[in-house]
């Protein structure tokens, strides 16, 4: 029978191979997809996340750890939506205009995509009208922005300006994050959430959501 602890140790190890064939095991030994999904992977990367928030691994192996994480999913995908399971949430996400910074934004996407998180990246110098285009999306519940110079931190809060003239914030929720933000200065400019690194970032993720 497929042990599915041991799928979730192997994508701690960043053990790419071996993920992946673990989850076909998993498959052909008719486990459901979203148990796979939810005993193996998602159990591997929260535990990448709570040592990343320790120090006890660092962005290198949380990098090659979700490279794993989607070396599986890439095969559960397809029965996913052949199942008709649904994501855990929707969110977009981008690093606000001027800035061409997505280490940090990336590392959040793969640890919302291990979460069990559909993800919309924007990618970078992402325009206040394309943050608003994509809270407009079907499904989008939380619009997530990264600034990472200090000189591009005023575009955070146009851009929620320019989601609560646009009717959006009654819809959506707003994170931020990014090396210079704070709480206090999220709480400034009205973010509903802010985390400090990608890991507490999937936290918030699920706590704006009420996902336990």
């Amino acid at each position: 029978m497929a042990d599915l602890r041991q799928l979730s140790e192997a994508l701690q190890k960043g053990d790419m191979e071996t993920v992946k064939k673990l989850t076909s095991d998993a498959l052909n030994e008719g486990l459901s997809p979203a148990r796979i999904l939810s005993d193996g992977l998602i159990a591997g990367m929260d535990i990448v996340g709570e040592k990343f928030k320790k120090n006890e691994m660092y962005i290198p192996e949380v990098l090659i750890a979700a490279r794993a994480m989607h070396a599986g999913l890439s095969i559960l995908q397809p029965k996913l939506v052949e199942t008709g399971a649904k994501p855990v949430g929707k969110i977009a996400i981008g690093t606000v205009k001027g800035d061409l910074h997505d280490i940090g934004k990336n590392l959040v996407g793969m640890m919302l995509r291990g979460a069990g998180f559909e993800v919309l990246d924007l990618g970078i110098d992402v325009s206040t009208e394309k943050f608003v285009e994509a809270a407009k999306q079907e499904g989008v519940q939380i619009v997530g922005m990264s600034a990472l110079l200090s000189t591009t931190m005023p575009h955070l809060k146009m851009v929620i300006e320019a989601l609560h003239q646009a009717g959006l914030t009654s819809k959506v929720k707003i994170m931020v994050g990014g090396a210079p933000i704070t709480q206090r200065y999220a709480d400034e400019i009205g973010a509903d959430g802010y985390a400090p690194d990608a890991a507490s970032g999937v936290d918030k993720a699920r706590q704006l959501l009420g996902i336990a």
